[in-house]
Order: structure tokens, then sequence, then C-alpha cells
């Protein structure tokens, strides 16, 4: 195993604080610096699994399942009992593992309730349309303000576009999953120039999410390090990123926050699972239809970026 912990699977445990708060376990995922969620209800043990991984070896176009395995193992571990498999958007770094999780587990799965605007802009740019329909391929497709159980926990839907034009996120009790909207305070915020992202309304996502009460534990999507810290970090709360967020900190004015993220914006390549990602997430985490060779394709558009 490797002794660069950005080379290796992490797990912290971030526990309950009290009533009506979860426990939460976040997985690191090295090889696209992706956290997973376990969000569990200490009293019934009912768990939500949020954003976990399948895992693709983009050079060889393999599949595995070492990270779906690691966070099922800690379910046992910790005699959980799996109520919901969730996802905060359609990812474009890393495949999701819902599909699979539903199979093994026999939870519901859920997305936000605009993925299927977002599954048309990409239905237009691979040219594959009347093939992906997110209400086929997920439970539920929940709206902005929508609620439902965790075991005896609530858990509210925030939508928070920007980053793509659907992303949502989870809250519970002093607990949210922000996705791709915040890094950690040193890393800033996600990137909003995917096709249906916006930096004035990822602006306006993330002011949401600063109004959450200023001890609310913010678990972010990803973690890729900064030049003054050597491990994976993935949590802070409220009060932690409005006192030294990089790019939203008090007194940051939306002008030059969408000035600077769209400058970085810029410089920054597709992600390189994006094109196969994408076409598998918009199925839910499952891969187009066999062919009569009993084998699965991708199609990727050709010029279609720059």
């Amino acid at each position: 195993m490797s002794d660069d912990p950005f080379n290796t699977p992490v797990v912290r445990h971030s526990p309950s604080t009290g009533a009506g708060s979860p426990d939460v376990w976040g997985i690191y995922e090295p090889d696209t610096g992706s956290i997973q969620y376990i969000c569990a209800d200490p009293a019934t043990k009912k768990a939500a699994l949020i954003d976990v991984v399948w895992n693709f070896d983009p050079k060889n176009y393999r599949f595995s399942t070492e990270s779906m395995d690691q966070v099922m193992d800690l379910v046992a571990e910790h005699g959980l009992e799996v109520q919901w498999v969730l996802d905060t958007h359609p990812h474009a770094d890393h495949v999701m593992a819902s599909a699979h999780l539903k199979e093994r587990t026999g939870a519901p799965n859920a997305i936000g309730a605009l993925v299927p605007d977002i599954a048309q802009i990409w239905a237009d740019l691979y040219n594959l349309h009347d093939v992906f329909d997110p209400a086929r391929d997920f439970d539920r497709l929940f709206k902005e303000g929508e609620t439902f159980a965790l075991g005896d926990l609530e858990m509210r839907v925030m939508l928070s576009p920007g980053h793509t034009l659907g992303s949502i996120t989870y809250v519970c009790g002093d607990a949210a999953f922000v996705h791709d909207t915040f890094m950690q305070p040193d890393a800033g915020t996600s990137r909003s120039d995917f096709p249906g992202g916006t930096t004035a309304e990822l602006w306006d996502s993330l002011q949401d999410i600063l109004a959450l009460p200023g001890d609310t534990r913010l678990f972010v999507g990803h973690d890729y390090g900064t030049d003054d810290r050597d491990t994976p970090q993935w949590e802070a709360t409220v009060a932690e990123h409005k006192a030294n967020n990089i790019h939203v900190k008090d007194g940051t004015k939306r002008e030059d926050y969408i000035q600077r993220r769209q400058k970085r914006d810029a410089t920054l390549a597709l992600p390189d699972r994006i094109l196969a990602a994408l076409q598998i997430n918009l199925r839910g985490g499952r891969l187009p239809p066999a062919e009569d060779d009993g084998g699965h394709y991708l199609k990727l558009p050709v010029n279609k970026f720059d």
C-alpha cells in the first residue's frame, strides 16, 4: 500500500453530535479524489449511501468494485441497514455505483428531479436520443424542498445548481452533503463549466448552503489537496467556510467570485472519465445494453469540446 495518503483509500468517522444528528463515515477514493459517504441514524442504524463509486480504469476501460465493496464492508462492520442509495448529480469524474448498490441492498436509488434536463443536453452531445430515462433508472427524482425519512431522522433536499443544472444537496440534521459546490476551505469551490453549469448559479447555491446554521458539518464531494496540505480532508463547518474559504469567505463580492471562478475554469481540461461516466451515470450507473456478441459499448463524441 502506498505511503501517500492521496493514493490510499482513507476512512473517517464523524460522530453524531446528539439528538437529530447523524453518524457520517467518509470514504476517500484515491483514483478520482472522490469522497463517498455513509449517513446513518444512530438510533435505528438505518443508513443512506451517498455518491458511491463504481471503479473505472480509463486506460483499459475495465471496471472493478473495490470502492463499493469497501463501503458495504463498513455497513456490515457497524451493523447498519441500507435504506437509501443516493447521488447528488450525474458525476463527470467517476462512474456511480447506484444500480449495483440497489441490486445488492434492495434499497431504492434516487437523484435530483432536474436530471432529465441534464440527460437531454448529453443526449444531444452524444447523438443518443431515446436512450437516457432517469425516471426509469432511479426510483425517486427529488425536488427542491422535498423531505424523506432516514430511520427516525429527516433528510431534506436543496437544489444546488451551478456545477450541473440539477445538482442537489442532502441535509440531515447538522450534516449537509454538498457534493461539487464547495471544496475544503483551503481549496475554495468546484468548477462550473460543464454543459448546463453556470458560475452565477453556483455562487447562489454556495450562498444558500452558507445560510445553514454555523455548526452544520459540510461534507464535500472531492479533495485533491493543496501545496500546504498532504492529507485528504472533506469536512468543515459552515462557520469555518465563512471565515476561511479562499473563494467565498465573508466579504467576498459576487462579481469577484464569478470572475475568479471563470478564469480558473478556462484552464481546466475535461476529466479523463467524463465521456464514459456520463453515458453510464445517466442510465443510473448501468452499462448500455449488451450487443449481439454479449459485449457493452460506449459512444464517444469527437470534436464536440474545446
